[in-house]
């Protein structure tokens, strides 16, 4: 079973989604980025860490506190909303990038977008 992590957009939280009420159906019913999956466990579900691009930290807090709770995290998911954020909202984030420098520090899987709704 993989045991993934999703990063919300912090400004756009609650106002394209709430409560990421849709990532959590994308999870249930398999789809989206899902749908290739066998099973699925949330370990962790966090904010971006907030502009100005502030996601390695926040992801090197969110990887202490899963090896301090004795789990892991396989993939890391940048929300459906961090993607219409990139694209449409002046997110500073270099998805490429920060995909590298994510994979490289913490050695996990990392996916732009969780569903397509």
């Amino acid at each position: 079973m993989a045991k993934i992590a999703i990063l919300y957009c912090k400004r756009i939280k609650d106002v394209s989604c709430v409560a990421c009420a849709k990532c959590f159906k994308a999870v249930d019913k398999r789809d989206g980025e899902f749908a290739k999956m066998d099973g699925v466990q949330i370990v962790a579900m966090t904010h971006c860490g907030d502009c100005p691009g502030l996601v390695v930290p926040r992801v090197k807090q969110l990887m202490e506190t899963a090896k301090a709770l004795e789990t892991s995290i396989d993939t890391l998911y940048f929300g459906t909303c961090m993607k219409l954020a990139m694209e449409t909202a002046a997110c500073p984030i270099d998805f490429e990038a920060t995909k590298a420098i994510l994979t490289k520090k913490f050695g996990v899987e990392v996916v732009l977008g969780t569903h397509a709704y």
